[in-house]
């Protein structure tokens, strides 16, 4: 557990440290990035929020409150407290068109800066329960990297930047998006801000 929790953060990090991300989007406190790697698709939503870093890392670590502002989510329980930073969610979504909905079991590792220029960092991978093996009315996905890292700019603002490195299991909801027909990418954003202010 140890060691997924901390590989769970190293990837985040070594994923927000690639160089050769791409713009692809800009709106008023919203920018979102893109990052294409062979076969694996990153993409990166930078967000201006005014509230103080501290305040919006307990909110998104808090994955039990990500139904509130992310409508993919249908619901999320807490399976295994791991430790203070580790737990485990059963998380469900709501079917796209022609697939069935789909479920994630996932590790959530939160850590706060050890330094003052580091960021918050909520860190998500796919894990494998014993206890909660695939049910036939999901289709179960995975997620190899995701979550968020958040800086400090000032005692009362901060820059919230969610990563999400796609599979094929999280594409359908991202493939209308990205080629510009749906603006979910976006409006999530936009209900995270609001959410979070």
């Amino acid at each position: 557990q140890a060691y997924l929790s901390y590989s769970n953060i190293a990837a985040l990090t070594h994923l927000a440290g690639k160089p050769g991300w791409d713009i692809t989007k800009t709106l008023d406190n919203v920018k979102i990035w893109t990052h294409e790697e062979g076969a694996v698709l990153s993409f990166k939503v930078e967000m201006q929020v005014k509230v103080p870093s501290h305040v919006a890392f307990s909110l998104l670590s808090d994955f039990s409150l990500r139904q509130r502002w992310d409508r993919h989510f249908l619901t999320c329980e807490v399976l295994q407290a791991v430790s203070e930073e580790e737990k485990i969610y059963h998380v469900t979504s709501a079917p796209t068109a022609g697939h069935q909905p789909r479920d994630f079991v996932i590790l959530v590792s939160q850590r706060q800066p050890c330094q003052p220029q580091e960021p918050y960092t909520v860190a998500v991978r796919s894990v494998t329960l014993r206890t909660v093996p695939p049910s036939p009315e999901f289709c179960r996905s995975e997620i190899l990297c995701a979550g968020f890292q958040i800086h400090s700019n000032s005692s009362s603002s901060c820059t919230v930047c969610y990563f999400n490195q796609v599979t094929s299991g999280v594409m359908p909801y991202l493939a209308a998006n990205l080629t510009g027909s749906s603006k979910s990418i976006e409006d999530t954003a936009l209900e995270c801000i609001k959410f979070l202010e």
